[in-house]
Formats: C-alpha cells, structure tokens, sequence
C-alpha cells in the first residue's frame, strides 16, 4: 500500500501536517501550563475548578468548531475550481455567523454558567472557583470565535504556516501570561482566566493580518457585490445546513467531554483534579493528530473540488498510514514518560497517584482514536456533514453511554473504558460510511 501512493503524496501530507502537528501541541500545552500553575497551588479545588471552568469554556467553543470545519471544507473546494470569489465569500459567510454566535453567547453567558453548575456534583470550592474563573475567561469566545473563521480558511486554502504561527503565538503569549498573573502576582485562577481570553484577542488581530496579506493574492469583487452576496439567501441557508449537521456532531463530542469532567466530579476533588490532569494528556492527543486531519481536509477538498479521482483516494490513504505512525509515537511517548509528566503537572500526592492508576487508558487512547481523526479529515474536507452526524449520534446513544452504564460499577474506569470504546466506534462507524466512496469511479 506504502509503495502504491507517490512519494509526491507522502510530502505533501507531511509538508500540510506537520506544521499543524507542531501549532496544534502548543493549544494543550497551554492548557498544561495552567494545570501546572495551578496544580502546585495548596489544595486540589483550585486546579479541580479551573478544569470544571474550562470544560465549559471548551464546550461552548468546541461547539462551534463547525466554524472551522465547513470554512475548510468549502474553502478547499473552491481553491480546486479555482473559484477567487468563493473562496472569499465563504471567509465573509463564515465571520459573520461568528458574529452573530458571539452576540449571543455573550448575552446568554450567565444561563450557561447556572446550567453548568446545576449537572455537576463538584464541591463548592470547585464550584466558587470554576465561577471566579468562568466570570472572566468567557469574554474572550468572540475573539475564539472569529479565529475559528479565520484558521478554516486558511488551512482549506493549504497555507498551513499562517495558521501555525496564529495558533503557536497565540499559545506561547498565553503561557507568559498564564506564568506572569499566577506565578509572579499570584493572581490563582482569575490569572489564568485572563492570560486565556488577552491572548485570544491578540491572535485575532494577527490573525486578521494574516487575512489581508492572504487577499493580496485574489482578484477581489467590488464591496457592493460583496455586501450583496453576503447576504444572499441560498447560500446562507446552504451554508446553516451544513453548519447545523456539523454544530450537532460537535455537540454530541463536547458531551462525552463534559460528562468525563462532571462524572469525575461526583468521586471527589482529587479525581476531578485527576482526570483533569489526564484530558490534558488526551488533549494533546487530539489535537496533535487533529493534524493529520487538517491535511487531509485540505487535500480531499481540493480533490473533491478538482474532480480528481485519483488524488482523493490516494490522499485519504496516505494519510491513514501516516496517522498510524503518529498513533505509535503518541502511546511510546505515554508509556515511557506518563508518570513522569503526571509528576512535572502537579505535586499534590493524591492526585498524583490518582492519575497514575489511568494512565494505561492514555497509552491505549492513540491507537483507538486515530482512525476517527482522519476520517472526520475526509468527511470535513468532502463537506459530507450528514454522515458525521449520523455516525456521532449513533456512538454517543449506542456505544458510549452504554457501555459506562454497563460498567459503571468500575468507578473512574468505567469513564475511560467508555471514551475508548466510544473514539474506536467514530473510527469503525466513519470508515464502514466512506468504503464505498473509495470505490466510486468518480468524486462529488
């Protein structure tokens, strides 16, 4: 199969991926650092309640990831017809429904944060600072919002070293900050709130410099043709839909997540803070091999868009054995060192040994995980968003909450059991649904 796909293939997986392999380490390890600079804070209800804000805050944007999903998608579509003008107009469609979300998530904020609070069974430590943290960090989803836009289109446009440079600034300012407010002025889980929402608004705005060096290179439209198409009723409707399917499967995802945190919380804050520590790890995961992902989005759009039978198959493929690889790193990386990263992120014993106990679920994780992650990549990039939520809807009520149901009984393992499970079902369910596509004589 190796020798099958071109060298040519092989590079340009690598060339797309591995600078969003290197941008996307440094989002969860932000949030590593916060876990750090928390975690050597006295008790275990600081760190404990800046996972229990963070998992809403990751909820919420993670929600509305779909953003990014379907600019990438139809970016990379359009730049394969060599269409300048849709390629701009999907920028424009997908910042203003950003505009729109962040309007009304700022007005719905204090509801979210009741809710929140009302399915988890934290303490009232965890939930006074979860509260201290969320008061501050949820004004920076606007700015998260926008950059969501902003990273689709420029990685559906294959100029994967913009969007590298917007995340790894972003994320490197953000652990100078987190850093300077928690550790120097000890400003405990309202600094790490902070440093997180400045640091989103700064990777906006160079994120919007980004955009406009990107434009010099379109024939751009007069503005009020663009102010015309923007608000053009087929096209904003076809872009919901699409949006709608993938904000359902998003939201499905981001569930299984909370329920791991809120689950967690109901054995105590030194498991809350535990498994904390350990989503961090799975985070790094994700967002690693989301890498790969991002590659083969691209690709498969562009091949989708060209019509070019031949590079969607051999993208897809390329990318399946290169995932692999990373899968294999990934569980070394874990099984080497798990325990010693555990130790670095914090040093509260109870915790410590906690965490230990699960990490063995981290060292399975890559090789259950990674086949949904490039097949979302496929899906995304042949902008077949029906199919991602039907596969997610059918993983979440079939296979993932029955099986914690059923093994419930096993405690914190019951958690980790079902997010395997669950990650290895997305993989199955993804690839039974795209089999026949490969086999297709032709791309739609």
């Amino acid at each position: 199969m190796w020798l099958s796909i071109p060298t040519s293939v092989h590079r340009n997986i690598i060339a797309l991926a591995l600078p969003m392999i290197l941008s996307n380490i440094s989002i969860p390890l932000l949030g590593l650092v916060d876990s750090i600079v928390i975690g050597h804070l006295e008790q275990a209800w600081y760190l404990g309640g800046v996972a229990l804000g963070s998992t809403v805050v990751m909820f919420i944007v993670s929600m509305c990831n779909f953003l990014r999903m379907s600019t990438t998608g139809l970016t990379a579509q359009a730049l394969g017809k060599q269409d300048s003008f849709t390629i701009l107009m999907t920028l424009a469609h997908a910042l203003l429904i950003a505009f729109c979300l962040s309007v009304l998530l700022l007005l719905g904020k204090n509801y979210i944060v009741e809710l929140a609070f009302m399915l988890t069974e934290a303490s009232d430590n965890v939930q006074q600072n979860a509260q201290a943290y969320l008061s501050i960090r949820l004004w920076g989803i606007p700015a998260a919002l926008f950059n969501f836009a902003i990273l689709g289109w420029l990685i559906g446009l294959q100029n994967m070293k913009a969007p590298m440079l917007l995340l790894i600034i972003a994320n490197v300012f953000n652990i100078f900050l987190d850093i300077l407010f928690v550790v120097y002025l000890e400003w405990g889980v309202e600094g790490a709130a902070a440093a997180s929402v400045i640091a989103e608004y700064a990777a906006l705005l160079f994120g919007l410099l980004l955009v406009f060096k990107q434009l010099g290179k379109f024939s751009l439209p007069n503005r009020t043709e663009i102010i015309q198409r923007l608000f053009e009723t087929s096209k904003l409707l076809g872009l919901l839909s699409l949006n709608r399917d993938i904000f359902i499967r998003s939201l499905c995802l981001q569930l299984t997540f909370a329920f791991m945190t809120f689950k967690g919380a109901s054995l105590g804050d030194e498991y809350i803070a535990a498994n904390a520590v350990l989503l961090n790890f799975l985070m790094f995961i994700s967002f690693a091999l989301d890498g790969i992902a991002y590659a083969v989005e691209a690709m498969v759009g562009k091949a989708i868009g060209a019509k070019d039978r031949v590079g969607y198959r051999q993208s897809v493929i390329a990318s399946l054995i290169w995932a692999g690889v990373f899968a294999v790193l990934f569980s070394a990386v874990f099984g080497l060192f798990g325990k010693a990263l555990v130790a670095m992120i914090t040093d509260i014993d109870s915790v410590n040994t906690i965490a230990a106990q699960y990490l063995p679920w981290l060292v399975l994780l890559p090789f259950t995980a990674v086949w949904c992650f490039v097949f979302d990549g496929v899906f995304i990039g042949a902008t077949r968003a029906k199919d991602m939520r039907n596969s997610m809807l059918f993983c979440v009520v079939c296979i993932f909450l029955p099986t914690y149901v059923i093994s419930s009984g096993l405690g914190n393992h019951a958690l980790w059991l079902a997010m395997n499970t669950f990650m290895l079902a997305r993989g199955l369910s993804l690839a039974w649904l795209l089999i026949p596509s490969l086999q297709e004589t032709s791309v739609q």
